[in-house]
């Protein structure tokens, strides 16, 4: 098996149907299973996709978030690869072969695509370097959109590098993110402290200190149809999205910068989640 697909699923059927077919209709040229965990989604899903015989399908019976959900896909998978492959994702003609092709003949255990939203423009996600405080303040500044081609405040989101150059980064987003068995066999699987958010940057970060290159391919190409799940629990997602920032700050950061940074970063993600709280609830 060239690779196994992960894909979970929560009351995003429609989407979720359009992600499969995508795989189905564009990979000629290796092996796969489509291995689709739902996490207890409550809109027809289960009662859809239990009839399908074109993947494996594993029912949780609730919502177990987005790292716990993955691994146990990745338990569940028999492929020399991994491609972790978002419910709200279109693969695009030949991407998932390009990707293992690329591999392939480089010798790269990680790679990340172009991800473009609906509307043409990238998601500026999918190339990254990690958040440390001060790519978060650049970036929380928007000083990323005023000098695009700073390499000091750009760093965030990488906005200096061609999005159709291919090249190393330090972080890719999980909606594709094509990974060696190999590397998950030496880093371990998603960290299951992340829930919804965060758990890719994690990820990436531990592959990083584990001596692995993370490449970003953009002659593979996805539309995602971002925050399917997010829009359904809105006021959750903000939550989760900020606490997941603290997770990773503390994980990894909170020992190197020392207590007058964490409490910085403490009360500003905090801020910045009770701001994007409250500008949710004037919306709604």
């Amino acid at each position: 098996m060239d690779v196994s697909i992960i894909i979970v699923n929560y009351n995003t059927m429609e989407l979720t149907g359009k992600a499969i077919d995508s795989v189905v209709n564009t990979v000629k040229n290796h092996s796969y299973e489509i291995i689709l965990v739902d996490n207890g989604s409550l809109d027809g899903s289960i009662e859809a996709f239990r009839k399908r015989k074109d993947i494996i399908f594993i029912e949780t019976g609730e919502n177990l978030g987005f790292s716990k959900a993955n691994n146990i896909g990745i338990r569940a998978s028999k492929g020399e690869r991994i491609l972790l492959l978002n419910s709200d994702t279109i693969a695009r003609s030949g991407a998932i072969d390009r990707s293992v092709e690329y591999m392939d003949s480089t010798g790269m255990k990680v790679l990340g695509a172009k991800v473009v939203l609906p509307d043409g423009r990238l998601d500026k996600a999918c190339k990254r370097s990690f958040p440390t405080p001060a790519n978060s303040v650049w970036h929380y500044m928007y000083l990323d959109r005023l000098f695009k081609g700073s390499k000091t405040f750009g760093a965030y989101n990488l906005t200096y590098l061609d999005e159709d150059e291919i090249g190393r980064v330090e972080c890719i987003m999980g909606a594709y993110m094509m990974v060696d068995r190999e590397v998950i066999d030496s880093v371990g699987l998603l960290d299951e402290d992340f829930f919804m958010y965060g758990e890719d940057i994690d990820w990436c970060y531990r592959m990083g200190e584990a001596g692995y290159g993370i490449i970003y391919y953009p002659e593979a190409v996805i539309t995602h149809y971002k925050k399917a799940s997010f829009n359904k629990r809105r006021k959750e997602s903000i939550r989760e999205f900020y606490d997941s920032m603290w997770i990773f700050f503390e994980k990894h950061y909170k020992e190197k910068y020392g207590k007058g940074v964490s409490l910085a970063m403490y009360a500003g993600i905090k801020g910045k989640m009770a701001l994007d709280l409250a500008i949710n609830s004037l919306k709604r």
